[in-house]
């Protein structure tokens, strides 16, 4: 299963960037597990966006992990909506491109 999550700044930038490197730091984690595709920040920058590859059997439970582990949640910079995805469109070549199991 695929997921989106939009992060939202929840602070002014400068408090924000005070906990980026530990939030991209968090992110490389989640990538080098197979959780995380892709991420980056809004332009304008008001909070960023996530794509992941969730295990089936705990879509849920791995997305509020996911959520709750992140340090911007953690020191109160940004809040987050997880929105479990099932593309039709392209399904096969995101299934190519990302064929590592999480």
């Amino acid at each position: 299963m695929y997921a989106i999550a939009i992060i939202r700044y929840r602070r002014p930038l400068d408090e924000v960037l005070k906990v980026v490197d530990e939030h991209r730091a968090y992110l490389k984690r989640l990538l080098d597990q197979g959780l995380l595709l892709a991420s980056g920040p809004f332009d304008p920058r008001h909070g960023g966006g996530l794509l992941l590859r969730v295990p089936d059997e705990s879509v849920a439970a791995t997305l509020d992990q996911i959520r709750d582990n992140d340090p911007f949640v953690q020191k109160g910079v940004a809040q987050y909506e997880l929105l479990p995805w099932a593309p039709v469109l392209g399904k096969e070549e995101l299934d190519k491109v990302f064929s590592r199991t999480p």
